[in-house]
């Protein structure tokens, strides 16, 4: 685990298998940080996994000014964090928020990314007007999270609809999951709600006949939603291939470990 002085940001880094030459870098989800990566890391001995912080979360310093939380300026620190790893070229995997982050920096800097992994993830959202009333909701539990504390909001997140197959899981990883959501900072989340929230990117959509990278979409068959958002990539894309995994719901990684690991370790080494 290492700190980086990013763009003036104290920025946490974890890697791990640092002597294996294929290297896969993990965007984790919201509530999220490198802790979510450590059992695919273990699982995956011959790839090196680079996993950060994203602003906002673990244990990554929560920048004062708001205008920091932003796609813009994520994607700028991604390519500073790169450039002090000295990496070249490397495969991208990011989960949900993580996902939009990562699609975000394939855009940018497409001569970067060997192969891009999408886990549950969207472009955003395609019109102004689905953004404005996603921005609401957004600022809405922003607000709920300053009013009523971390705890509070921890205990209605992990009952959301998108969580409830998480309930089957045994009790040891449900409470690794509620630990990491519990070490967040609340200004943290706050922040990155308000500004990197799914209504406040814009529309990567446009984007998608244009890149020419290998991706793979991740998807669990009992998220109905992202698989449907994950057909309507893949049909856009030049280079795509769209995985349901049976009986899992948004976080494959957490609901089904070993075929996760075992699907992106076929991919990264096809």
């Amino acid at each position: 685990m290492a700190k980086l002085s990013i763009r003036g940001i104290e920025t946490n880094v974890e890697v791990w298998n640092e002597a294996a030459e294929q290297v896969v870098v993990a965007l984790h989800g919201f509530t999220g940080s490198t802790a979510t990566w450590r059992n695919l890391a273990n699982s995956l001995p011959n790839v090196r996994v680079v996993a950060i912080d994203l602003i906002g979360h673990g244990k990554t310093e929560v920048p004062e000014q708001a205008s920091r939380f932003s796609m813009e300026e994520q994607v700028k620190d991604l390519e500073e964090i790169f450039t002090q790893l000295q990496l070249g070229t490397f495969s991208l995997l990011g989960y949900s928020m993580g996902g939009r982050i990562a699609l975000s920096y394939a855009i940018a800097y497409p001569e970067r990314i060997e192969k891009l992994m999408l886990e549950s993830a969207s472009p955003g959202l395609r019109t102004s007007k689905e953004r404005i009333e996603r921005c609401q909701r957004d600022n809405a539990l922003a607000d709920k999270i300053e009013v009523n504390g971390l705890t509070s909001f921890v205990d209605a997140w992990e009952n959301i609809p998108l969580f409830e197959s998480q309930k089957r899981l045994p009790e040891m990883v449900r409470h690794a999951i509620r630990t990491e959501r519990l070490a967040q900072c609340e200004q943290g989340l706050v922040g990155s709600l308000r500004g990197i929230g799914t209504g406040m990117q814009p529309s990567n959509w446009p984007f998608l006949e244009i890149l020419n990278l290998p991706v793979l979409l991740i998807t669990g068959s009992l998220d109905e939603k992202f698989c449907k958002i994950a057909t309507d990539m893949t049909a856009l894309f030049k280079n795509a291939q769209h995985m349901t995994v049976n009986d899992a719901s948004h976080a494959i990684h957490v609901e089904n470990p070993a075929e996760f690991a075992t699907i992106v370790e076929e991919y990264l080494f096809s």
